[in-house]
């Protein structure tokens, strides 16, 4: 829903550091909570020092690059909503992050509106079994973090991968090693064929192709 403030200033943070920005590091820390994240960057000083230290540079790539609503995220709310799914927004900081940004999208999503995935990354039974009382099998997630994939897959959960367009990300390679069938460049491309694609395939159970060893799945919706 947002736009990607994170890869930009983690990228820079590490880099700063003298430490070399890789697929690795993206997938051990992307995803992960800020603590077991803050460990895999390898910085000196404690997961709590590491952790202060971020956000006091992202607070400083924030004046420049604020944060705001993805084109297309309305139009976007919209055709989900009206297919009757309920819908919930997620993210690993705090509630106060939904209230400041998406306020005015708040009316889309269903109770409890925003959760907090932090100490249960990436949350994805969590959400459709403690929040909605319902199997994995039964949601969709949209995610631009490969990670979300790989557990999605893992518990058999639709996914739909919308990676950043950040220059240095390797969020789109991890996704198609992951298997991730439906990858896409925007918001508008979650179109109802794509979304009763995805329904179809995941009714059937070959949402996701089994892929060998060394294979990469074809990606694009």
């Amino acid at each position: 829903m947002l736009n990607d403030t994170f890869s930009p200033v983690i990228h820079r943070f590490v880099t700063r550091h003298g430490r070399a920005y890789t697929a690795e590091l993206e997938r051990e820390v992307f995803s992960q909570p800020q603590l077991r994240a803050a460990a895999a960057l390898g910085l000196p000083g404690t997961p709590e020092e590491v952790v202060e230290a971020y956000f006091r540079e992202r607070t400083q790539y924030l004046e420049e690059h604020p944060v705001r609503v993805l084109e297309g995220a309305g139009a976007l709310l919209e055709r989900l909503r009206s297919t009757g799914a309920q819908l919930v927004c997620y993210g690993g900081l705090g509630r106060s992050h939904f209230d400041s940004h998406l306020a005015p999208l708040a009316e889309y999503f269903d109770e409890p509106r925003y959760v907090c995935t932090d100490a249960i990354r990436p949350g994805i039974r969590e959400i459709a079994e403690d929040v909605f009382g319902l199997r994995c099998d039964q949601v969709l997630f949209i995610d631009d973090v490969a990670r979300v994939a790989e557990v999605a897959r893992e518990v058999g959960a639709a996914f739909i991968g919308h990676p950043t367009d950040f220059e240095h990300s390797f969020q789109r390679q991890l996704m198609r090693e992951a298997g991730v069938p439906h990858v896409v460049g925007s918001l508008d491309e979650i179109d109802e064929r794509l979304l009763r694609a995805v329904d179809t395939e995941a009714a059937e159970g070959r949402l996701w192709p089994q892929v060998s060893a060394g294979e990469r799945a074809p990606t694009g919706a």
